[in-house]
């Protein structure tokens, strides 16, 4: 083997050995995380993780369950805000829901939205649970002075999952 195909030979060689040192010293950072992977549990140490998250960054925002949004929505009294984009809105949305996609927030005046008083119940809903596009709405209208902005956590799928009325129409 001539001096260039050695040379080249170590390379590889070395490239190989730093690689596996980056592969056992990233397993060994991260071993908890691994674990839980291997016994299935890194999907619920995720959804604790995001939770915990939530609490702190969305504090103050009042979130609700399905079971409590649908019973909101059959009673009629409050008023439904599809934070999901307008497309997604377009195909599918709770009916009688409005579209308001948090890139529309900066439209909103102090005045208002929609002409709706602030002491109006709003559910402010988005696509699923892991979106926090709900969240960040429902934030924004409490920073406009509505009283009464819940988030429903769930968000559209578990609506849907659930076999509830959903509508096309605008």
């Amino acid at each position: 083997m001539n001096r260039v195909g050695r040379a080249l030979r170590d390379d590889f060689l070395w490239a190989g050995y730093l690689l596996l040192l980056a592969v056992l010293f990233g397993l060994l950072y991260q071993w908890p995380l691994v674990k839980m992977a291997w016994r299935g549990e890194l999907n619920a140490h995720l959804d604790k993780m995001r939770e915990r998250q939530r609490a702190v960054e969305f504090k103050g925002v009042q979130t609700l369950k399905l079971p409590e949004a649908h019973d909101l929505w059959k009673q009629g009294e409050a008023l439904f805000l599809d934070a999901r984009s307008p497309e997604e809105f377009a195909e599918l949305h709770i009916p009688k829901a409005l579209n308001l996609p948090p890139a529309k927030l900066s439209d909103l005046k102090d005045t208002g939205i929609l002409g709706f008083p602030r002491d109006r119940l709003i559910v402010v809903y988005c696509a699923k649970v892991q979106c926090n596009s709900a969240l960040k709405v429902a934030r924004h209208l409490q920073t406009l002075g509505f009283r009464r902005v819940t988030a429903f956590l769930g968000g559209f799928q578990a609506w849907d999952e659930a076999g509830y009325e959903v509508d096309t129409s605008y």
